[in-house]
């Protein structure tokens, strides 16, 4: 636990750089105050040291016990709430995007509150609090002590914030090299507070607060690495798949088509029936050798050493093409490099758009349009003219599927409009912030 004693006296002044001037004066009373002051800074110097080498090893210890992140910040604010006296300690995140703050997990009456137990039935408007720890942005840079019935808070939340009366809080960001990952809100009671023990929980809440944002860095850090890792396996299991259906699918349906085809020759002249049932067998192999190698293309779309974004797309309506009957038309502008694992994604988002158009649209022409956004980022959209879809089959089949986990992969939004006999349109937009999935059934 945490030494505190003695901290809570009335301490008045920070550190000097240099000594005070009153101590080169004659009157005695003067000097006696000037070496008293003196000694309370730097006894409150020497509390600040201690304290914050204390809460280092505390959060070694608790790494150990607790090596899950959500475990560990349990700890963390189970130790605010008693090392402090307070009455709540809550943790508040701001998303990947830094779009918006929530919360994420509050210690309160002995125990821990979290999504799986119970988080959302305390009384407290998380929403509206949030929305301000997200607005006020002095708030991401340093400490704000909000008094009771504090005026920066909104009026609204005034009105409802349960920590009014002779209550107060303590709020400080989680920042890591000049960033803000979140906040820590520390519920506090004015009973009794001096200036030295708000000075001690204040400094006890930022010293802490500083081992919660790297051990919540690394933790996001951990996360995005493995979410890579398994991007990388998912890869991996549909290049295996791949080569499967190539090697075995593919090929066996090429040499079946051969062997019907050498039959066909060396019968002469069949009967009617023979005929006609050799031409459906070869018409049979045929269409699935060319099922399979599209399946090769779509769980493997290989852009080419180099090869720019537009030039993998008009190979990929080239090869297409050649197996169609409806016409499909391709307008590209000059787009830029957006690293092969991104251009990887949407050319075989772009490469199952067109399948699925192909296959299953019944359209009478098809538009694959690819542009850049602000010169950083791409538009790609697959149009047709066809049947379209009902808004029941928006997530149906594997194709479907597929292009929303390649466009969540790369952070993407991909966007479906779609209606019986309208057509469909297929757009994914690409930039280097992410932006959500989404699907979007037009009525």
């Amino acid at each position: 636990m945490l030494d505190n004693d003695g901290m809570d006296e009335e301490l008045t002044c920070g550190p000097k750089d240099v000594p005070p001037p009153e101590l080169a004066s004659s009157d005695a009373e003067v000097l006696r105050a000037a070496l008293v002051r003196e000694h309370e800074e730097r006894r409150r110097a020497e509390c600040l040291a201690t304290m914050q080498a204390e809460v280092v090893q505390m959060s070694l210890d608790l790494l150990v016990r607790e090596p899950d992140i959500e475990g560990f910040f349990g700890g963390l604010t189970k130790t605010m709430v008693e090392e402090s006296d307070s009455r709540s300690c809550s943790v508040w995140l701001i998303d990947h995007d830094g779009s918006r703050c929530a919360l994420w997990l509050a210690y309160m009456n002995d125990r821990l509150y979290t999504k799986k137990t119970g988080l959302e039935s305390l009384a407290f408007p998380h929403g509206l609090f949030a929305e301000h720890l997200f607005a006020y942005k002095p708030g991401w840079r340093e400490t704000i002590e909000y008094g009771p019935g504090d005026e920066r808070l909104p009026m609204e939340l005034r009105a409802v914030c349960p920590e009014g009366g002779r209550r107060g809080m303590v709020v400080v960001p989680l920042m890591l090299g000049g960033r803000t990952l979140g906040f820590f809100k520390l519920v506090t009671s004015t009973d009794g507070a001096g200036e030295g023990s708000r000075w001690w929980r204040t400094v006890l809440t930022e010293a802490i607060a500083r081992q919660a944002a790297l051990a919540l860095h690394f933790s996001q850090l951990n996360e995005r690495n493995r979410a890579e890792e398994r991007r990388k396996a998912i890869l991996e299991e549909r290049n295996r798949l791949a080569r499967d259906i190539h090697d075995n699918l593919a090929q066996g349906f090429g040499a079946i088509l051969m062997q019907l085809q050498a039959a066909q020759r060396d019968i002469g002249t069949p009967t009617a029936p023979v005929a006609h049932q050799l031409e459906a067998a070869i018409d049979l192999a045929r269409t699935h050798m060319v099922e399979a190698r599209r399946s090769v293309g779509a769980l493997r779309p290989n852009i080419g050493e180099a090869e720019p974004l537009a030039a993998a797309l008009k190979r990929v309506v080239d090869r297409m093409q050649l197996t169609a009957t409806v016409p499909i038309a391709l307008e590209a502008e000059e787009l830029p490099r957006l690293g092969d694992v991104v251009e990887q994604e949407i050319v075989g988002v772009a490469q199952e758009a067109l399948t699925n158009a192909v296959r299953h649209a019944r359209a009478r022409r098809i538009t694959l349009r690819a542009s850049s956004v602000r010169a950083i980022g791409v538009r790609l959209s697959v149009a047709d003219d066809g049947r379209g879809f009902a808004r029941d089959r928006n997530s149906s089949g594997f194709g479907m599927t597929s292009m929303q986990e390649r466009a969540e992969r790369i952070g993407a939004a991909l966007t479906i409009v779609t209606a019986p006999r309208s057509g469909t349109e297929v757009v994914l937009a690409w930039e280097p912030s992410s932006l959500p999935t989404r699907v979007h059934i037009a009525v």
